[in-house]
């Protein structure tokens, strides 16, 4: 083992079909110049991406570890095996920040407790930008991830999301798989207040980027097509 011990590069990656140097820094640029080895979730993606940052990077020369719902949860440690032996490794997202709404996390505290050293770059997260562009508390909010699919329990969830957003004046955000968008706005609009605001953070990034922050009441009254289209929902009773 090398006395010189490696670093985990946290590697943003766009949120959609966007040219990654109109949305990403240089740095991340410089970092994959370097960088042959990489912890990815989807190989093909990974990939193309890391060709549209720099062409000229050999593809036979990268090796990559998959880290999706198949991965065996033991080898995951292995994967870092090469910062201890002196390489530097770049973990990258399907979209977005690793790490955040995304399994790389658990990779980073394999890190920490081999006292690799983490390095996170600037890159386009979609929970931060939607926050910023809510007009709601971003002092205090929590991101909950997916909301429960059946159709009693997800109400249940929303209306304590809006009890808790109002108690603890506690911007709330979640996500729904694309195609069950519209539903949940059918379902936000049919359970929460209608002075509750709700913020449809829509393609964020992209050329068709739609944010859009009204009341329920609001909402009701003009819609707008989610269906496939990466989403994030906000919501906040005042």
């Amino acid at each position: 083992m090398t006395s010189q011990i490696g670093k985990l590069y946290l590697i943003p990656t766009t949120l959609g079909d966007t040219e990654p140097l109109e949305v990403l820094p240089i740095s991340v640029k410089k970092i994959i110049e370097q960088i042959d080895i990489y912890i990815v979730e989807n190989e093909k993606t990974a990939r193309r991406f890391i060709k549209k940052i720099k062409p000229s990077k050999r593809q036979s020369a990268l090796h990559m570890f998959h880290l999706n719902k198949f991965t065996d949860t033991t080898e995951i440690p292995s994967f870092l095996d090469p910062c201890l032996q002196g390489k530097n490794v770049g973990l990258l997202s399907e979209a977005g920040c690793p790490a955040v709404a995304d399994p790389g996390a658990d990779v980073v505290k394999i890190a920490h407790k081999k006292n690799i050293q983490v390095v996170p770059l600037v890159g386009p997260s979609s929970i931060i930008m939607a926050i910023m562009s809510s007009g709601m508390n971003g002092q205090s909010f929590a991101f909950n991830g997916y909301l429960p699919i059946e159709k009693s329990e997800r109400k249940k969830e929303l209306k304590r999301l809006e009890q808790l957003s109002f108690s603890q004046n506690q911007t709330q955000a979640f996500i729904e798989t694309p195609y069950r968008n519209n539903k949940l706005l059918e379902d936000i609009c049919a359970t929460l207040n209608e002075h509750t605001l709700v913020c449809v953070a829509c393609d964020i990034t992209m050329s068709t980027e739609y944010i859009k922050t009204q009341t329920v009441n609001d909402w009701k009254k003009n819609s707008v097509d989610l269906h496939k289209r990466p989403t994030l929902f906000i919501i906040h009773k005042e």
